[in-house]
């Protein structure tokens, strides 16, 4: 496997490049914790560089979680790297907070940290976005576990408008298929407007996590992932994993209903990158085995290609 530690989990990342290194940020936690179903209230956020995608330095983790009761007091989850226009580099991530040690609630909400060089960061006071009662499920007015608001995937369109993808679930719907792709805007990075949903209930997701944006060879595509546990509706049965599909301009409503699997769940949280010589790669965290131990650390990246109905496949390996 490219990426992993022999001591802690690694799990869930999202990437960076400053043209020179790919920066790597990925959620961790000690394998000292005996069971790896703890590692989510125990995540941090950890970086590690690299020139090829391949062959990784890895520098620790960039902060700490916030005081206990605080919105990222219990952990701090998944989240994506932009840079403005005055060359500050801003990380989006999860903050989680679960209310109590013997129950699955938890409160999330996408909080801040700044830097200049991708290597210090900075939290800022948080969180900067939380989800809206009006438009979206929050703890409590459903059966699910979760205040679900998280993986934060944040990108800029050509009026300099900045937009958010968030990991949500809708109002409405027949439980559990509620899984949507929230969405907000800011103008400046600091101050978030939430909107309405992009997308709707009932395309056979419990969630949509780790959501991802990429333009490749002119057609843009979205990333995400759902689990087996996590397929509901007329999905139920099938296997889930890292799913993808080819979509319009975005922001946009995206129909997930025509989402189809690119790696099943031998592999989770995928990412695309696109190398040096610019062709597109999928990396994804080792899931479990085929006993469904938990394994965790980063695979090596996997060529993609364009099929011939527009979406993403793997290339065949030799």
């Amino acid at each position: 496997m490219s990426f992993n530690l022999a001591d802690h989990w690694v799990w869930d990342f999202w990437l960076a490049d400053d043209g020179a290194n790919f920066h790597l940020y990925y959620l961790h936690a000690p394998k000292s914790l005996g069971n790896p179903d703890l590692r989510h209230r125990n995540a941090r956020i950890g970086h590690a560089t690299s020139t090829d995608l391949i062959n990784w330095t890895n520098h620790g983790q960039i902060f700490d979680g916030g005081a206990p009761g605080s919105f990222d007091g219990s952990a701090t989850w998944t989240g994506s790297v932009v840079r403005d226009d005055a060359g500050t580099w801003r990380m989006f991530y999860t903050g989680s907070r679960f209310l109590s040690a013997d129950s699955a609630a938890n409160i999330e909400t996408v909080g801040v940290a700044t830097s200049r060089d991708l290597f210090t960061w900075t939290k800022q006071p948080g969180p900067v976005c939380v989800a809206d009662p009006s438009l979206y499920e929050t703890l409590g007015t459903s059966s699910w576990p979760e205040e679900a608001w998280r993986d934060p995937w944040v990108f800029r369109t050509a009026d300099q408008k900045w937009h958010m993808l968030i990991t949500a679930r809708g109002k409405d719907g027949t439980e559990p298929d509620r899984g949507v792709m929230a969405y907000a805007t800011s103008d400046d990075l600091e101050t978030w407007a939430v909107q309405p949903t992009l997308s709707a209930s009932g395309a056979g997701f419990a969630h949509l996590e780790v959501f991802q944006v990429i333009e490749i060879d002119g057609q843009n595509h979205i990333i995400f992932c759902c689990d087996t546990p996590k397929l509901c509706g007329a999905r139920q049965g099938q296997t889930g994993g890292i799913w993808t599909m080819p979509v319009g301009e975005m922001p946009g409503n995206v129909d997930f209903s025509k989402a189809r699997l690119l790696v099943d769940e031998k592999l989770y949280a995928g990412r695309v990158a696109i190398n040096r010589d610019g062709r597109a790669y999928l990396l994804g965290f080792n899931n479990v085995t085929s006993d469904g131990t938990f394994m965790g650390g980063i695979s090596d990246p996997l060529p993609l290609k364009i099929g011939v109905d527009a979406y993403l496949e793997l290339e065949a390996q030799a």
